[in-house]
């Protein structure tokens, strides 16, 4: 999953996409999520950061995890790429 590398994150929760020139307020554990796929981070590395640093469990993480997923993909702010 990547990132489109012209996304805008703001520290206070402002994503902007200049493609389309929308614009989206996300919650602290959002912009954390955002930042670890620009940075290129596996499923596996974000899952280990985010249970490590929040105490979350595996199914919830990954219930979660994907649910956000799904709306990034929606609002076209993430993409399934090879690597």
């Amino acid at each position: 999953m990547n990132i489109d590398k012209n996304i805008a994150i703001s520290e206070n929760g402002f994503v902007f996409n200049p493609v389309n020139g929308e614009s989206y307020s996300v919650n602290p554990i959002g912009i954390e999520i955002i930042n670890l796929l620009k940075e290129e981070k596996s499923y596996e590395e974000i899952q280990r950061e985010v249970m490590l640093k929040y105490s979350v469990d595996e199914n919830t993480f990954e219930r979660d995890f994907f649910d956000y997923i799904g709306l990034l993909k929606q609002n076209n702010l993430v993409s399934e790429e090879a690597k």
